[in-house]
């Protein structure tokens, strides 16, 4: 899955590919905009992990939870 992260009082965004599910990472993003957490922590499919201060996101874009077609498709 494909997600985006805006920064606040930045013009660029923070991009990852993750294996996990849709579900895991909107309950991990609410928690951490709740402020149950101070920290969002997620990890691509290469192993970085990224953290990110929950007061300064701007906003969260969570791509489709499908794999991507290889190949033309006719």
């Amino acid at each position: 899955m494909e997600i985006r992260i805006g920064m606040i009082n930045t013009s660029r965004e923070i991009g990852l590919e993750t294996s996990q599910t849709l579900a895991e990472v909107e309950a991990l993003v609410a928690n951490s905009l709740s402020g149950t957490s101070p920290v969002l922590k997620l990890s691509d499919d290469k192993g970085k992990v990224y953290l990110v201060a929950s007061a300064n996101i701007a906003f969260v874009e969570l791509g489709s939870d499908q794999n991507r077609r290889i190949g033309f498709v006719g």
